[in-house]
């Protein structure tokens, strides 16, 4: 019993790749976090990008459960949200969902999922 209680947690198990609502996409971008204070302020790189959220590659992740602001950029353009971190790893990175978007940030990020997904299909063929 206690190898299923354990397995529970582990991050990214096969369930929770499965409960995931939308897919992610392969992204390039930059990210900048703040949990509320000014004085922390964190950068990293965004890997995997989806309608409801990213894959951040960073060696200082914050805690599970964290509330975030945040704001990635492309070289042209950012989008802005709240996040919440759904899953962490110590010196690997973290998994954040994104909660109140507003409706022009939508749009730039359904751009880049769009532009993603087409570079996706493009590269199989």
């Amino acid at each position: 019993m206690a190898g299923v209680e354990s397995s529970r947690f582990s991050p990214r198990s096969p369930m929770e790749q499965d409960r995931r609502r939308t897919p992610r996409y392969p992204f390039v971008g930059s990210i900048e976090m703040r949990d509320g204070t000014p004085e922390d302020k964190r950068t990293a790189r965004v890997k995997e990008l989806s309608l409801n959220g990213c894959y951040v590659d960073t060696l200082s992740p914050y805690p599970l459960g964290s509330s975030l602001s945040i704001k990635l950029f492309t070289e042209t353009e950012f989008f802005e949200a709240q996040a919440s971190v759904i899953y962490s790893r110590p010196e690997e990175g973290m998994g954040l969902m994104f909660r109140e978007t507003k409706p022009y940030y939508l749009m730039v990020l359904r751009k880049w999922l769009l532009a993603a997904m087409i570079g996706k299909k493009g590269s199989q063929g």
